[in-house]
């Protein structure tokens, strides 16, 4: 899995002074390595969290609100959604307090043990109609629990690959993590098709919608099991302390360089405001406001989870040849006038629906390929470690936890023009946050 060289030496064999105390003889990992580990992390995280996601839409109004309208049971359902991204910056800060204490193993191993108690706790939760509204607040709780599993989830790899990739070439390594997101989403969309398509509706609500989080469990458990293993390798543990990736106390990074934070978490707001609005929005739009056929409408999202891939992968490229955040400023413009189409589309029958769609994945994907670490090389490497984990972490909250809930609720009571405003909004905070890095740049500089 690694590539590795070790100065071998005997006694009384001559050495150049070089070779004795340069890391880089001692041990080298390529960066296409950490790249596999970032990848199966995220793929694992990112099927959990549309397994969810979907779930939020197509059973939990049913299982969990059955006494409201369809539409309010939704709106609850996505105010569930959210709580996994309130709770996962607290996860962080929590997990990062465990690795200092006890190690990266303790913290991984204590991650997986929650994420995969709170999955299956909800494969196994029964619905309000057995055991009350006990049966939402247990949801809530295993939500909850989800979010700060995540949040103690948080391995470094991304950074460490950020660090380790060729100067002309961290572009391409940088969109490699980010492919773990139409994976993901590809798999949960094709299982929840596959079950919505071949059962009752009566048998889905009632035990078919389980199997997607006993998939979930078992794919998160042999993740987390594959990356612990993995940054857990002495050479692995050697290159993290070295580029020293430590987890620094939350309060001592936001006192020091906390602007940081929110500067890298506002530049990608638009990429993570589209992500919900192409993926989880539309798909309760559809359900609530249309006659459109759910797992035929699930394929056309499969589809563009595929072009969201595709363009992920050619956004390394583009990067690399015009620059990260040049790269992530165009496609916020592109966003913006996206944004501006987004009802007219909505409103557009089948056709139009598609087209929003598709063309909105291929978007996220140009934009999402490179919305993570655009900025964060401004922390100094002993705040990077945490200061990447709570820029994402904060990045979610803001842009994308919200998203489902606000744009049906904004559309369904205003109108669609709201969604256009919501995803507006992203584009210019994502502006706004790279010309202040660009002016904060320039001033240390001069």
């Amino acid at each position: 899995m690694s590539t590795l060289s070790h100065a071998a030496h005997y006694p009384g064999t001559p050495q150049h002074p070089s070779s004795v105390h340069s890391p880089e003889a001692e041990h080298h990992v390529a960066p296409g390595d950490i790249a596999v580990g970032v990848v199966i992390g995220r793929a694992s995280e990112y099927f959990d969290f549309f397994v969810y996601g979907i779930a939020s839409v197509l059973v939990f109004p049913t299982v969990f609100f059955p006494g409201m309208q369809r539409l309010d049971g939704t709106l609850w359902a996505f105010a569930l959604f959210a709580l996994a991204f309130v709770s996962r910056p607290f996860g962080t800060v929590i997990a990062m307090a465990i690795q200092r204490r006890w190690g990266r193993a303790a913290k991984l191993t204590s991650a997986l043990f929650l994420l995969g108690s709170c999955t299956a706790g909800i494969a196994f939760l029964p619905g309000t109609a057995t055991i009350g509204e006990s049966a939402v607040w247990l949801l809530a709780v295993f939500r909850l629990g989800q979010g700060l599993a995540l949040g103690g989830s948080w391995d470094g790899l991304p950074s460490l690959l950020a660090m380790n990739a060729p100067k002309e070439r961290r572009g391409w390594y940088a969109m490699m993590g980010q492919l773990g997101a139409p994976v993901g989403f590809i798999l949960a969309s094709a299982l929840f098709a596959f079950l919505y398509a071949n059962m009752s509706y009566a048998d889905f609500v009632d035990w078919g919608w389980r199997y997607p989080f006993f998939v979930a469990f078992a794919i998160n458990v042999v993740a987390l099991f594959a990356r612990l293993r993995l940054v857990a390798a002495q050479e692995y543990e050697e290159l993290l302390d070295k580029q020293e990736l430590v987890p620094v106390p939350a309060g001592e990074l936001m006192h020091e360089q906390g602007r940081h934070v929110w500067i890298g978490a506002f530049a990608a707001l638009a990429s993570y405001a589209l992500f919900h609005l192409i993926t989880v929005f539309p798909l309760s739009w559809i359900q609530l406001y249309t006659e459109q056929s759910i797992p035929g409408f699930l394929v056309i999202q499969i589809i563009g989870g595929f072009l969201c891939a595709g363009g992920i992968v050619a956004s390394g490229w583009i990067a690399d040849r015009y620059g990260r955040r040049q790269t992530l400023g165009a496609l916020a413009i592109l966003i913006a006038v996206f944004s501006g189409f987004a009802p007219t589309l909505l409103n557009g029958g089948t056709l139009g629906q598609d087209v929003f769609i598709l063309l909105g994945a291929t978007l996220l994907g140009l934009s999402y390929g490179q919305a993570a670490g655009t900025v964060t090389a401004n922390f100094i490497r002993r705040y990077r470690y945490v200061g990447a984990a709570l820029t994402s972490d904060i990045a979610w909250l803001f842009g994308a936890a919200f998203a489902p809930l606000v744009a049906l609720g904004l559309s369904a009571h205003f109108g669609l023009g709201y969604v256009s405003l919501y995803l507006l909004s992203g584009a210019v905070c994502t502006l706004a946050a790279l010309g202040l890095n660009r002016a904060l740049e320039a001033e240390s500089r001069a």
